[in-house]
């Protein structure tokens, strides 16, 4: 039953998300982590509704809201989630060039290249879904084991981060805070998982099990290793520094290994750095080319034509972003494509919603009243932080 939600969760969990991570804790000490429970419970409202709707609908998500409601809604939908998927190539591609430079001294933009190609070569393959959720997987879990095994280590003051619970934004955090939203609470990565459903061809007699095995723990786990990663970076640069003192270079960012392992900390920090770079570059490419190549008609496959060339586009789009501004300060460059994913959250936020309450079209797996509740919190949310992210660019 695993994959669908393990593919969303490692989009999600790429070197943008381990970044913004490290940038709050170290910054603002514990007071962030409410960012990424709250952020993570909403992702999993997204996340199921999409589920049911790849279950129940006959047609691909985005060929559904054409149908409901107008075929300019879709194309504009498909638009919504390809820009973001631009906006996460950016960290990905930056995130892979640095791993490599670090585990073997390459320079960071070739390292990104070599990254990029291997990842086209594996949407190249036939079985393209199915290969790629057998490699998200196995990156999720590794990823897992480690931060888990890296907070009992680095021993967090769990008092202090309870305290972390309580939302505040504490002066300076809301750029860092726009950036945990875009990857915890990723509407775009929810809109994709209806199309692994769909994929992996799942039925209502299946719902409750791939609740269980899929959509729960490959949403939440992510969630918790962001939770993880604020609380180790917190313990381990003695947080809060304030906004002007957050850890804002890559060497200063592969310190929050160094209880774990000392000097081979920064080798440990690359590996996982590289993990997520690749993991999420594969799927953000995928499910990109995928869901604009469905908007425009010509299939919702990843492996049509169509969908392969704008996912090689996305690739391209991150490399060339990265030559040409990644040099200079590629922390801040990751963290700005990070928050920038928020621009276009609220449509694809509003459709799941919108569309999985609707009774003729969802039958037995339609909404509930506390189902929609909470899928009007997530809209309200991520509508919110968009105000501020584009009321940010006039101040």
């Amino acid at each position: 039953m695993a994959g669908p939600a393990f593919v969303v969760g490692c989009w999600g969990f790429g070197p943008g998300n381990l970044t913004t991570s490290i940038q709050a804790g170290s910054g603002f000490g514990y007071a962030l982590v409410w960012v990424a429970v709250a952020a993570t419970v909403l992702m999993l409202t997204l996340a199921d509704m999409s589920v049911r709707i790849g279950i129940q609908s006959p047609v691909s998500l985005l060929t559904a809201v054409k149908e409901h409601l107008g075929t300019w809604v879709g194309y504009l939908a498909g638009v919504a989630v390809f820009v973001i998927t631009l906006m996460f190539s950016v960290g990905n591609a930056v995130g892979s060039g640095i791993a490599l430079k670090m585990l073997f001294g390459i320079p960071a933009l070739a390292g990104t290249v070599l990254c990029t190609v291997v990842v086209a070569a594996l949407l190249v393959f036939r079985n393209v879904y199915q290969a790629i959720e057998k490699v998200m997987v196995v990156c999720m879990a590794l990823m897992a084991l480690a931060f888990v095994y890296t907070t009992v280590v680095a021993r967090p003051d769990w008092w202090r981060a309870a305290d972390g619970l309580v939302p505040t934004v504490p002066a300076g955090s809301m750029t860092v805070v726009i950036a945990l939203i875009g990857t915890c609470l990723s509407a775009n990565a929810a809109f994709f998982t209806a199309y692994g459903t769909q994929a992996r061809k799942r039925t209502a007699g299946e719902y409750r099990a791939l609740t269980a095995v899929d959509t729960i723990p490959g949403i939440v786990a992510p969630g918790v290793m962001t939770a993880l990663v604020i609380l180790v970076a917190a313990k381990v640069f003695n947080g809060p520094l304030g906004a002007d003192k957050m850890v804002a270079t890559i060497a200063g960012l592969s310190k929050v290994f160094e209880p774990v392992a000392g000097s081979v900390g920064v080798w440990i920090f690359a590996l996982g750095y590289f993990a997520a770079a690749f993991s999420a570059m594969t799927a953000n490419a995928t499910a990109g080319g995928t869901m604009l190549s469905d908007a425009l008609g010509k299939g919702a496959s990843a492996s049509t034509t169509t969908a392969r060339l704008f996912s090689g586009f996305i690739l391209l789009w991150g490399i060339a972003i990265t030559a040409i501004f990644g040099g200079k300060s590629p922390v801040q460059l990751i963290v700005l494509a990070q928050s920038l994913t928020v621009l276009t959250a609220p449509v694809l936020a509003f459709l799941l919603v919108y569309l999985s309450t609707k009774g003729r079209f969802m039958g037995e797996l339609r909404n509930r009243w506390w189902q929609v509740a909470l899928g009007v919190v997530a809209f309200l949310v991520v509508l919110w932080f968009w105000i501020q992210l584009v009321m940010g660019f006039f101040r």
